[in-house]
């Protein structure tokens, strides 16, 4: 096995079957993908629903990424949220008993290799459309949704980053 570190993903080049304009978002999504799963290898699993001053816990952090990402790429079809995904919603944050380390970086995983398979079928001429958000409709764009959905993947992988490796350190 090589300890050789690849770059990050927005310098190995572009990849297979992503439209050009929507390369970026493909790049964050798949670094904060490697990112996740490099941090969370070996959490331990009683730390998961732990806050750090209140703020919001590693098990929070998990179920948010993957359920943003779900409702963002969603809206850019120009759907609206399924009574599922409200319920997902919901529950964010809420401690579920079978829900573990590894289901939750699981389900993140999966979202984004959907969100990957929603992003290759974009038509990029489709990128500046309106598109509404939550019941309020409020205004975006396809473009919009998509850059939101990697800026804000990787806001809450940074929160996540912060708390993990605060709480790991608190167990030596």
């Amino acid at each position: 096995m090589s300890d050789t570190k690849l770059p990050e993903v927005w310098l190995r080049g572009p990849l297979a079957d992503v439209p050009a304009l929507v390369q970026p978002v493909a790049h964050a999504l798949l670094q904060s993908r490697e990112e996740l799963n490099e941090l969370m290898t070996g959490f331990p699993e009683t730390l998961l629903w732990e806050k750090l001053a209140g703020m919001a816990s590693p098990g929070f952090h998990l179920q948010h990424l993957t359920g943003v990402l779900d409702r963002l790429f969603t809206y850019a079809k120009g759907a609206l949220l399924s009574d599922e995904q409200l319920a997902y919603l919901a529950a964010e944050g809420k401690q579920d008993e079978g829900e573990s380390v590894g289901s939750l970086v699981k389900a993140f995983n999966q979202k984004i290799d959907a969100v990957l398979q929603q992003l290759k079928t974009t038509d990029e001429s489709t990128l500046t459309e309106w598109k509404g958000v939550g019941r309020a409709q409020l205004p975006s764009t396809v473009i919009g949704l998509y850059t939101h959905s990697a800026e804000h993947t990787m806001r809450h992988l940074g929160q996540l980053l912060v708390t993990v490796k605060v709480l790991k350190q608190g167990q030596l």
